[in-house]
């Protein structure tokens, strides 16, 4: 469970070793403005801090984090999780790649790679996602994976000083692999 293979890439737990290439990708204002939980400037030394609670929460059973690494070269692309909602028997996948690796569907693959896991390993019945409606990137990357569109909630969320309309898609146990 702490290490999953793809075509091209590792996931695996994040760790504390992967504070300091998280810190350098997640410092692009292009990364944090149209991520959910990255604020920008984006605070010195917080990967750390981020890594341990993510580290925490999968020794509790509650979520957990991946490093996302491209097997040929071991470069740290970016982060794909789950937060569990256990009551519900869900959970929410957030995901992120650095700006140097967008446009080559490693998110795609590994949010593939994160669903199975979902569905196959931790026996979920649901996992849904959200992203800004000016992200398309972001959220191509749920329809690609077939997650049905949910719908739009209107301001949502805030970011900085705007606020933001989230889209949300999901996806069931049922309908994985159909």
């Amino acid at each position: 469970m702490t290490m999953m293979q793809t075509k091209r890439l590792t996931l695996r737990l994040l760790a504390p070793q992967d504070a300091e290439p998280m810190e350098h990708l997640v410092s692009d204002k292009e990364v944090a403005d149209t991520t959910l939980g990255i604020p920008h400037p984006y605070p010195a030394g917080s990967s750390a801090g981020f890594i341990q609670g993510r580290m925490e929460a999968a020794d509790r059973g509650e979520g957990y984090s991946f490093a996302v690494i491209r097997t040929e070269d071991g470069s740290f692309l970016g982060v794909v999780g789950l937060h569990l909602q256990q009551r519900h028997n869900a959970a929410e996948m957030g995901y992120w790649t650095g700006r140097p690796y967008w446009g080559n569907g490693y998110c795609t693959e590994a949010a593939a790679r994160i669903l199975q896991f979902a569905f196959e390993e931790l026996g979920l019945n649901r996992v849904y996602a959200a992203a800004m409606t000016r992200n398309p990137g972001s959220y191509k990357v749920m329809e690609k994976l077939g997650m049905k569109h949910e719908g739009v909630l209107r301001s949502h969320i805030r970011k900085g000083d705007t606020y933001e309309d989230l889209v949300y898609y999901g996806m069931l146990r049922s309908e994985f692999g159909a």
